[in-house]
């Protein structure tokens, strides 16, 4: 397994450092005094083939001439002889990798190339793996290993640390030594030609010495490994993560508004908050937050309480949260009651809480407490800044000793010098995270709260949004293929619409005029009121050349709008070809709110989709949301509601609120359209009407690949995540002809598969979990419904009741490993529905899912009073072993059975 091949490279017991040197100041030089010099229990091999010795250690030739073959070796040659050294250590068997060596594709054209070697000499040795080049290596300090060219070894922690910055690693471990912070591995990744961001979470994701992982990203080449693995984890470990170069000079504004308001920095801000990430955008404060997550106490929102003992500093922390977006809580009548009989009669009677100059630790403590106890706060920052009557150190003690009696956030702020640091180092015992500055803390807890909602989002159940189709839509692709996106490469108004229709997304239907008669006769055919638009294929922007009029009320103005509309567009365009002008009827939107919807294909991560304010002043105010379909029921209502125009849909100030629930169907069936298409470059419906009845595209753009058209690429290769596979879904009979709908879960299933776990019996759960499992919550559940299909697949057998409801009767669930090679399958039947063949459908069925996946084997584990899961498992020709602790392992090697085939 490549995952596995990792340990050559972070266990290794024998190192070869190839081109070291005996200059001590060398990155050789560094390293080899690094590994020897550092308590390094395994075997260190110098390999230079002009050195008998270095620093008096001996040296051999080549790789070849090592006693024993090494799990690692390092290179920290000149560039140009890196090929030959992969092939030669490809060749003695080597399976670890670190390329040092710099002067590949950071340095232009011939380094690019370069790198293309390495490339190929690599791909001829499967069981190979590179960390590299250009970095500055590696350092685990458990192991008192460091495989790096940087000076000194940080303590031994669990936060794994990988960035694509060597630079940046040196100035991190210097502050780390100054700060006493821990690692578990540290990595610089360089250029990650083959170890990814995504290989190095799935192989620290499984470390149980890492408990939180820390990335500082540059770029990210490899996109649905890196959505994977980062899903498959920040569940279970939390992922902070830093980019840089938020906003490039060099990336070029797209044509349309999506493609201008989708900047690649809004792109990656959507990546990590699908992928449940921690986004930090002040580095300086990335280990305060993982000193924080680690804490385990993530608030449940962005609403806070500050108790403090002067106004200023409450002050400025509320300016501080009101900035980033955060809530500044207003307390309970009860809470207020309650402070009020404790506290003196001249505090602030408020939130921030002034408990004044004079309080004691008791009074600090208890007000603290009954904050707490408010059931709107999601967490307290306590502020103390030293004033005649205070008492720093006793205040920490009685914070600490009051935050055992809860489980919500809070975050100390100890305002000042020396005398702070005793109640300081009280807060670090008792596990409150303490900050210098109450802008920092903010900083920190806005970014917990940001934290907690995207984690929420992997674990939130959607409510069921039908939607059907009025069209085959694999017999409509092939007409659009066929026949419609080889017209040009942006399609005229009138055919990207008619595809936006066909996906049940409300149009009004422009007819194009060449004449000013046929504009006449077509405006009376629709009804007065009409719009006008300039139609012509070159232009995008019809406003710019003032190529929209609206409200046109008689054959009068639509003759003289024809003219001018004309005359001034060709004067603005003279290199546009314009055929007329196209009529549409008037929406009335008065009472509506215009947006924007579309989708914009990144080079990197694939189609995007884009909600937000609409309009010709879309991109000025740039009010959106982005998201990667596919979309369900509440990212699509998330979206929505990321939105500072969302007011307005729910109804402002009187005004009436407007089809939200059809807003959300219409977002849905978009992403059904972005999924279907990747042919698909850019589309825009810009406006998109939505009023209190109703939701109409009034104009739309539709930009096609025309390479993707020519060279047609592998179903869903364009989306980072895997849609629902509904290929996957088939309709089967039992043996006594029960019909059974066998189809992948969905997180929508949530309450029928509690439903299904609460009608089994204790011993089909332990057949099923090998533990008392309780699964009666929603945490629990979500992890269960709510899966990626990439790696994990669960198919559901559905029966549908006499009374017409559904329900489910069994479930096998298909986990692979991060390598998607093996996959381990489990399966649970409902005690009503055992003995009646189910389990022995349901088994094959998934035995075809892993077959069709590619999968080269599949592992499974039982006990052995189940014997009616031994059958199945004997009938489908498994491999059977008993073991000694009463459980029974089988297997199935599906790559044999497909040559055998």
């Amino acid at each position: 397994m490549a995952i596995k091949k990792l340990d050559s490279i972070f266990k290794p017991k024998r190192i070869a450092l190839i081109g070291v040197s005996n200059n001590p100041d060398s990155v050789g030089g560094i390293t080899l005094r690094n590994l020897v010099g550092g308590g390094f229990n395994g075997v260190v091999y110098p390999v230079n083939p002009k050195r008998e010795a270095v620093f008096g250690i001996p040296c051999y030739p080549d790789v070849k001439s090592l006693p024993k073959t090494p799990d690692l070796a390092v290179i920290m040659t000149a560039a140009q002889w890196v090929p030959n050294l992969v092939r030669e250590c490809g060749e003695a068997g080597i399976h670890g990798l670190i390329i040092m060596s710099a002067g590949f594709k950071e340095s232009g054209e011939e380094g690019k190339k370069l790198e293309a070697q390495v490339k190929a000499e690599k791909a001829k040795f499967p069981d190979m793996r590179i960390i590299g080049p250009n970095c500055l290596g590696i350092l685990v300090p458990g192991l008192n290993m460091n495989v790096s060219f940087a000076a000194g070894m940080p303590k031994k922690g669990h936060v794994a640390f990988i960035s694509q910055s060597g630079a940046l690693c040196t100035s991190v471990l210097d502050w780390a030594y100054e700060s006493n912070i821990g690692f578990s591995n540290f990595v610089s990744i360089g250029n990650s030609m083959d170890v990814s961001f995504g290989d190095l979470i799935d192989y620290f994701g499984q470390d149980p010495n890492t408990k939180s992982i820390v990335l500082y990203v540059e770029s990210i080449a490899d996109a649905r490994t890196f959505m994977s693995a980062a899903r498959a984890f920040s569940r279970e470990k939390p992922i902070i993560v830093y980019k840089s170069g938020r906003f490039p000079e060099s990336a070029a504004a797209a044509a349309s508004h999506t493609g201008a308001m989708a900047s690649e920095d809004s792109i990656y801000d959507a990546v990590f908050r699908r992928a449940g990430l921690a986004r930090v955008f002040d580095f300086g404060n990335i280990f305060d937050f993982t000193d924080l997550v680690g804490r385990k106490r993530i608030p449940k929102g962005n609403r806070l309480a500050i108790v403090t003992n002067a106004g200023g500093p409450g002050v400025m922390a509320t300016d501080s949260l009101i900035a980033m977006g955060g809530k500044l809580v207003k307390l309970s009548d009860e809470t207020m009651q309650r402070l009020n009989d404790y506290l003196p009669p001249f505090w602030s009677h408020g939130n921030p809480v002034d408990v004044l100059g004079d309080a004691t630790p008791e009074r600090f403590a208890r007000a603290t407490e009954i904050v707490l106890e408010d059931g709107k706060v999601d967490a307290v920052l306590v502020l103390l800044t030293p004033q005649a009557m205070t008492d720093p150190t006793a205040t920490a003690r009685a914070i600490a000793e009051m935050s055992v009696k809860t489980t919500k956030s809070i975050m100390a702020g100890w305002l000042g010098g020396t005398a702070m640091r005793d109640g300081i180092q009280i807060f670090n015992q008792a596990g409150i995270a303490s900050y210098a500055t109450p802008e920092q803390a903010i900083r920190a807890f806005m970014t917990l709260s940001e934290y907690s909602e995207n984690q929420q989002m992997l674990y939130e159940t959607p409510r069921e949004v039908p939607v059907s189709f009025q069209y085959d839509r694999n017999e409509l692709r092939k007409k659009y293929l066929s026949e419609v996106f080889p017209k040009a490469k942006i399609l005229n108004e009138d055919d990207s619409k008619m595809l936006i229709n066909d996906y049940g997304i409300d149009t009004t239907h422009p007819t194009p005029a060449a004449t000013e008669d046929e504009a006449v006769q077509i405006a009376e055919q629709k009804g007065y009121p009409v719009v006008l638009k300039i139609y012509s294929p070159d232009i995008t922007h019809k406003s710019d050349v003032g190529g929209v009029a609206l409200n046109i009320k008689d054959a009068e103005m639509v003759r003289a709008t024809f003219r001018n509309m004309v005359k001034t567009a060709t004067q603005k365009r003279p290199d546009a070809r314009i055929e007329g002008v196209t009529v549409q009827r008037m929406v009335d939107s008065k009472d509506g709110i215009e947006l924007i919807l579309g989708t914009k294909k990144d080079p990197v991560f694939g189609t995007v989709m884009l909600v937000g304010m609409g309009g010709t002043t879309a991109e000025l105010f740039k009010d959106k949301r982005l998201e990667f379909p596919p979309l369900n029921e509440h990212l699509a209502r998330l979206m929505l509601r990321s939105l500072k125009i969302y007011p307005l849909l729910k109804g402002w100030r009187g005004d009436s609120p407007k089809n939200i629930d059809k807003l959300i169907e219409v977002l849905i069936r978009m992403s059904y359209l972005a999924a279907d298409y990747p042919e698909i470059e850019e589309l825009d419906i810009n406006p998109l009407i939505v009023t209190p009845t109703d939701v109409i595209a009034l104009d739309a753009r539709i930009v096609v690949d025309e390479e993707i058209l020519k060279n047609p690429v592998k179903e869903y290769s364009h989306l980072v995540l895997r849609p629902y596979p509904e290929s996957l879904i088939c309709e089967c009979k039992l043996k006594d002809e029960t019909p059974v709908l066998l189809r992948p879960i969905r997180p929508e299933d949530e309450p029928m598969w509690l439903q299904l776990l609460g009608s089994c019996s204790k011993e089909s759960i332990y057949h099923r979990f090998r533990y008392d499992f309780y699964f009666d919550s929603h945490e629990v559940a979500s992890q269960f419904c709510f899966i990626d299909y990439d790696r994990e697949i669960a198919i559901v057998a559905e029966h549908e009741k006499d009374d017409g409801t559904k329900e489910i009767i069994g479930v096998g669930r298909l986990i692979a490993d991060p390598d998607v090679e093996i996959m381990e399958y489990a399966i649970l039947i409902t005690d009503a529905w055992q003995k009646k063949e189910l389990g022995y459908t349901l088994t094959k069925y998934c035995l075809n899912v892993a077959k069709g996946r590619g999968i080269k084997k599949l592992v499974a584990e039982t006990t052995r009073d189940n014997k009616p899961m031994i059958s199945v498992f004997r009938k489908l020709n498994f491999k059977i072993r008993f073991n000694e602790d009463t459980t029974v392992s089988v297997s199935k090697n599906l790559e044999e059975e497909e040559q055998n085939v």
